[in-house]
């Protein structure tokens, strides 16, 4: 099986599983593609445009509305790529996910206190009144800073984790989930970061003796509850901010092309409609503010490592995503990501793919990671961690242990590697 990887180069992240408004996917069919030749990419990319027909997912998969499934199957074959149907109703599938998570929040909810458990995806409320327990439980140690409001006025909650020794300047690790509404692993991920460094401390303090890690889990908390509403809103990705526009009402922006460092070039979309619409203007999103403030405030100073967590690929992505040049210091870069990437196959034997991001992935300007980067942290990854359930971004409640140990296995061995290279010097 291929990766037709420079097909989903061209094709830039057109399409997606996300349109304007909920969608029901009754019908609709997960197709997995095998390798496209060179003279086949113009096909694909011309496909993924059409947006009503064909929602290209990720470097393999396509999800086909069912009144173009025979047409779909039909050029596949004229055109000698291989494919198969591996699940025959999408829509089946999503319900089915979505309810179980719902079920293991019923039987297993949050009472306020104690640490979150991996067997299901929790609510935004639920995880700021966890980080406010952590908080008020650790109290010289762990920090909670109100950092925000989404367009909604949801509270953004970020922590500052410390081991308690009271000094100042610090290098600083900042981490963030919940960028794409839709990635809930990412969040638990996150979360699951936090619970290592605090509720674990004694066998990770060696990470908080020169470094302070900030953390926030959900940057975007409005598409995040929205996506948690029903299954018929479970794949939204976008945030939530309403846009008018001569052809009607579109909502939400992606946040992750919405940062003023090469917005709006290749990878992004001025249609308002679009899953990848960068904005009316740069940081025209809260969400994204508050990210780009982070960011300022520990990167010229002492910040040594950016880490955005999203989802699906197994993937860990350097520098840049505007261009498929490599920065100056790729080789620094390369290497923590590869450090990353061991630990992980060490752990569970999953194989994760580390370069930058336009020549292991697409064209994604505006996005977080690069604006970090160039605001002078000297490590700056986007992790796209392992797929799950039907479309990849809805890993069932069975899978969350399972992908936030192993990649916690490579976030510990990447921040062992930076506090290698990046020593505190006071």
């Amino acid at each position: 099986m291929g990766s037709f990887q420079v097909a989903v180069a061209l094709i830039g992240c057109v399409a997606y599983l996300i349109a304007a408004e909920p969608s029901n996917y009754e019908g609709h069919q997960l197709f997995l593609l095998s390798t496209a030749e060179e003279n086949q990419l113009e096909l694909l990319n011309k496909l993924a445009l059409q947006e009503d027909a064909y929602d290209f997912l990720n470097s393999e998969r396509v999800i086909v509305h069912p009144k173009h499934i025979d047409d779909f199957a039909r050029i596949m074959q004229q055109n000698d790529i291989g494919f198969k149907i591996i699940d025959e109703n999408v829509d089946t599938t999503i319900r089915r996910n979505f309810e179980k998570n719902q079920a293991m929040q019923r039987l297993f909810p949050y009472k306020g206190q104690g640490r979150l458990g991996t067997n299901q995806y929790y609510s935004h409320a639920v995880i700021n009144v966890y980080l406010e327990s952590l908080a008020q439980k650790y109290p010289h140690r762990v920090f909670l800073k109100k950092v925000g409001h989404s367009f909604e006025e949801r509270e953004l909650k970020a922590l500052i984790i410390t081991n308690g020794d009271g000094r100042n300047n610090k290098n600083v690790n900042l981490v963030d989930g919940g960028f794409h509404a839709r990635e809930w692993i990412s969040p638990a991920t996150a979360l699951y970061v936090i619970d290592q460094l605090v509720e674990n401390f004694e066998e990770n303090r060696d990470l908080l003796l020169d470094f302070d890690w900030v953390i926030l889990p959900v940057v975007n908390a409005d598409g995040y509850e929205y996506s948690q509403q029903s299954p018929d809103t479970r794949m939204w990705r976008k945030t939530r901010k309403p846009l008018f526009h001569e052809g009607g009402i579109c909502y939400g922006t992606d946040p992750n092309r919405n940062f003023d460092f090469h917005w709006m070039e290749e990878g992004a979309s001025g249609d308002p409609c679009s899953s990848t619409f960068a904005g009316p203007r740069p940081f025209s999103e809260p969400e994204a503010m508050v990210v780009r403030d982070l960011i300022l405030t520990y990167g010229p100073r002492k910040g040594q490592m950016y880490l955005t967590l999203h989802s699906t690929g197994k993937l860990i992505l350097y520098p840049w995503g505007w261009t498929s040049d490599l920065p100056d210091t790729w080789p620094d870069l390369h290497e923590v990501a590869e450090a990353g990437a061991e630990a992980i196959y060490a752990a569970s034997g999953t194989n994760y793919t580390v370069g930058s991001s336009t020549n292991v992935l697409y064209v994604a300007a505006g996005a977080s990671d690069d604006y970090a980067f160039n605001a002078g942290f000297p490590i700056s990854f986007t992790m796209e961690l392992p797929a799950g359930g039907s479309t990849g971004f809805d890993p069932p409640v069975e899978m969350i242990d399972g992908i936030v140990k192993e990649t916690w296995a490579g976030i510990r061995a990447m921040a062992l590697k930076v506090m290698q290279k990046y020593p505190l010097v006071d």
